[in-house]
């Protein structure tokens, strides 16, 4: 059995998507809708929580991400 993950706070996943944009922003990354995904907080029933909403982007974006992504891991 896998040990728990405390549930992460709204300030958990703030500080991950600030550190996200900083990241993407080195490599001359924006994703204009990077944000917190507010509903995976909402409500009773057990979801993921803690989403991070990465939004929509055009595909010279997405092209330059997963360029950036492949050089990363060394392909």
């Amino acid at each position: 059995m896998e040990p728990t993950q405390p549930e992460p706070t709204v300030f958990d996943v703030t500080l991950c998507v600030e550190e996200l944009r900083d990241a993407l922003r080195e490599h001359g990354i924006t994703l204009p809708s990077l944000r917190i995904d507010l509903p995976s907080f909402a409500g009773s029933y057990r979801t993921p929580r803690g989403l991070v909403a990465l939004g929509g982007c055009n595909a010279a974006t997405a092209r330059k991400l997963a360029a950036v992504l492949r050089n990363a891991a060394g392909q």
